[in-house]
């Protein structure tokens, strides 16, 4: 029997039960749209997390206050008090690897303009934050030296907060209150986009200002303190040595003896992205792991229609056999047949995938969060693959079943 025989008989043995047939489906359906639509969603925001972290710069390093044993990246910035200004100055002075170096406090406040009022978080900054951050202004003016010497009252909007505050207004010259005090805005950022955004919905203003101002200046020992130090390398492949400078101007600083325990921790934005990396695989590991268990419902739902289909066409079985069909020529008609109804499944699957995809990247970027809509071909091949091997697979028990009846009990068969 011809393998195009067997598909045109399938298609009919399919089409005599459509409702049944349909039921069946539903299984590898669903299955392959829920793996088309995780794995895709997972892909277009692995893209944008490394979009984001390659738009902040592969060279960035942080110090962030605290023993990496002791909370360090996983505390509250700014929970110890390690850090100060003049370690800042130190590194910039004494560290021939480091390109640029900016201290920075942060803290929440109201921030108004007119009848708007929201809650954000102000950095406090240099003028190399800018630089060190890669930082674009979209208009207007970063923080000057001027503006940081001066205690300046000035201001930078992330876009999402100028969005907020102003709508469509150009915010630059225009002032608002930041916890009951004026400042004047003059300059409002570009935004980062949708994975790593945090700055669109930050205000930005002098150091000096933000301390003397909005939160409590701490002086210890080693000077004016700070919560946090962005320090650029000079390129990507001095990453190592800045590091190795920078533990050993702190700990010299901070009277750290050998074999003690460093109270402050260093982190690498490529360190940041290749933890962000495996996070974001062992999610879509477990999300699809989630949804490939829908296509195994679906290949037990083929299994039990072909073995209640078997079981309704004995008669059609054993009539075949009588007239000369060899066993494996059963074999490979309920293999076709199962092979069709997931095939089907898995076609319509990718469809509705491609639909759920769209429709999320959609109302993502109605809400202001850009997110791409994309269908990866190895992805439909993977899903398509797997949705006909577990077809042929279920299918592979029934058919055998059929191809061992004994054609003169199966035309007894009532």
């Amino acid at each position: 029997m011809k393998l195009w025989d067997c598909l045109i008989t399938a298609l009919r043995a399919l089409f005599s039960n459509k409702l049944r047939s349909i039921l069946t489906m539903l299984g590898i359906l669903i299955g392959v749209a829920a793996v088309i639509s995780v794995v895709s969603l997972g892909r277009a925001q692995e893209t944008q997390q490394r979009e984001a972290f390659a738009s902040l710069g592969s060279n960035l390093i942080y110090v962030m206050p605290g023993a990496p044993g002791a909370g360090g990246m996983g505390g509250a910035m700014g929970s110890a008090a390690t850090l100060t200004m003049e370690d800042a100055a130190a590194i910039a002075r004494n560290a021939p690897s480091v390109a640029a170096v900016a201290p920075v406090v942060q803290t929440t406040a109201q921030i108004v303009a007119g009848r708007e009022n929201i809650g954000a978080m102000v950095v406090g900054g240099t003028p190399e934050y800018q630089w060190v951050n890669n930082l674009t202004l979209a208009e207007g003016s970063f923080i000057t030296e001027r503006d940081y010497r001066g205690r300046s009252r000035v201001v930078v909007l992330g876009y999402h907060l100028a969005e907020t505050l102003f709508g469509s207004r150009s915010p630059v010259d225009q002032t608002v209150r930041i916890d009951g005090r004026q400042f004047k805005i003059i300059g409002v950022l570009e935004s980062k986009g949708g994975a790593f955004g945090i700055e669109d919905l930050m205000a930005f203003a002098p150091l000096s200002t933000v301390q003397a101002t909005l939160v409590a200046q701490q002086v210890s020992s080693l000077g004016h303190s700070v919560q946090a130090i962005s320090i650029q390398a000079r390129s990507e492949d001095e990453i190592n040595s800045a590091k190795e400078e920078i533990i050993n101007i702190l700990r010299q600083r901070h009277h750290i003896r050998e074999g003690e325990e460093d109270d402050f921790t260093i982190i690498s934005m490529g360190a940041i992205s290749r933890i962000a990396d495996q996070m974001m695989e062992i999610v879509q590991f477990i999300l699809g792991a989630i949804a490939g268990i829908s296509l195994l419902v679906g290949g037990i739902g083929i299994m039990n229609i072909m073995l209640v289909s078997v079981t309704e066409r004995t008669r059609e079985i054993g009539l075949r056999k009588a007239v000369g069909a060899k066993r494996r020529d059963i074999l490979t008609q309920f293999l076709t047949e199962a092979a069709t109804l997931s095939l089907c499944g898995g076609a319509i699957g990718v469809g509705l995938g491609w639909l759920i995809v769209k429709v999320v990247s959609t109302i993502l970027t109605n809400a202001g969060f850009p997110f791409p809509a994309m269908l990866p071909g190895d992805v439909i091949a993977l899903a398509v693959g797997v949705a006909i091997f577990i077809g042929l697979a279920s299918g592979i028990y029934p058919a055998v079943r059929a191809a061992r009846l004994d054609p003169i009990e199966s035309l007894r068969h009532e």
